[in-house]
């Protein structure tokens, strides 16, 4: 089941590639989608937000020269999870060691569902894993 309350931002140049990732979202049941298009917009909305984004899905394309991308995924605390699409050295990466739980670089130009959907279920899974422990202590304080 999805969680429908997770933030997600999609991030690329190309407005019909930005409604197609929407609607992939949108498929899994997943609605609260941002779409930006250049990076400015993105790093207005990273450094600003109140909120964390649960997902970014972002165009290395749009980075390209001016922002390591993986660098700044890595410590940004209002990023919790992210995908790197149109990376071409993504294996080199992989094999480098810079696979994380919370970062994910492909190269493929477009995401399709199936990779949507392995990274949402990362994220889901994620989100169970820290849910568990409060879960626990509340029912210890009830039954205290």
């Amino acid at each position: 089941m999805s969680n429908k309350a997770l933030r997600i931002l999609i991030a690329d140049p190309q407005h019909f590639h930005r409604m197609k990732i929407e609607r992939l979202f949108n498929a899994l049941g997943y609605y609260r989608v941002a779409p930006v298009q250049t990076l400015g917009e993105l790093l207005t909305l990273v450094d600003y937000g109140c909120e964390p984004f649960d997902v970014l899905v972002i165009n290395s394309e749009l980075a390209a020269g001016s922002l390591d991308l993986l660098s700044f995924l890595l410590d940004n605390p209002q990023v919790r999870h992210a995908l790197i699409y149109n990376e071409q050295s993504a294996p080199l990466q992989a094999l480098a060691g810079f696979a994380q739980e919370s970062a994910q670089i492909s190269p493929t130009p477009l995401p399709n569902l199936q990779l949507i959907g392995q990274v949402m279920a990362r994220v889901e899974a994620h989100g169970e894993r820290q849910a568990a422990p409060d879960s626990h202590a509340s029912l210890r304080h009830a039954n205290a």
